[in-house]
């Protein structure tokens, strides 16, 4: 175990929230000086830390703590009824892990998807500068997950390969195949990889109660929630 003790963290000014238009947020930071050392990643993670580019960070808030990290026990998972359906309509992908690199076949994607599915959030416009600095990174335990139908891609999956589980950094996908339900089935398949690798958890970032867009993560059973520091288990 490293002793986290010995690491520096920064915690940013109060700014809007992106999720709760009447909250400030504010952000704690790991040192960036720290080298990204996935052992270190991994506990954090543990303590609700989620990777954006180069930084680890997690919700540090005075007011509000409504930011509760999620994931998603690998071997345990009960797919419903929709999650089964999902499933089989894409059981004609193919999915291939190849190291983080800028095309423009990804970045076209990945511009359609913020212009189409998040234009109103704080990542419109896209950029290929934005783009290569959230997730173009040149990180051992980082893979991007392409999902293709012959030959032709459909959706990426920015991952992270811990010693813990599986962090979804972030997926995009093309807006255009909506009945294939393709951010749902990349999660479904994130953890069954995860349970394939014999990882514990997939790891979803932020579930908010009150924010309608993070609603989708309660839909995979079992969920685990991190409250008061304690993981507990949501059947």
């Amino acid at each position: 175990m490293t002793s986290l003790a010995r690491l520096k963290f920064y915690a940013t000014q109060p700014h809007p929230c992106s999720y709760l238009p009447d909250e400030q947020a504010t952000t704690l930071f790991l040192d960036p000086s720290q080298p990204m050392d996935v052992h270190v990643y991994a506990e954090l993670s543990e303590m609700g830390f989620r990777r954006s580019g180069d930084h680890l960070y997690r919700p540090h808030c005075q007011r509000c703590s409504a930011c509760i990290p999620a994931r998603i026990p690998a071997d345990s998972l009960v797919p419903n009824r929709q999650q089964k359906r999902i499933l089989k309509r894409n059981a004609d992908l193919q999915v291939k892990a190849v190291r983080p690199c800028f095309t423009e076949e990804y970045y076209a994607l990945y511009a359609t998807y913020i212009e189409r599915r998040h234009a109103d959030g704080d990542m419109y416009p896209p950029s290929r500068e934005q783009f290569n600095t959230f997730l173009v990174r040149d990180l051992p335990f980082c893979r991007f997950y392409e999902f293709r139908h012959a030959g032709r891609l459909l959706a990426l999956a920015v991952t992270d390969v811990l010693p813990n589980g599986l962090s979804a950094v972030y997926t995009f996908y093309d807006p255009n195949e909506e009945r294939r339900s393709l951010g749902r089935y990349a999660i479904l398949w994130q953890i069954g990889e995860a349970a394939r690798l014999g990882l514990d958890a997939v790891y979803l970032g932020y579930w908010i109660k009150n924010c309608r867009k993070m609603n989708y993560k309660t839909e995979y059973r079992p969920i685990e929630l991190l409250v008061s520091q304690r993981w507990i288990t949501l059947s």
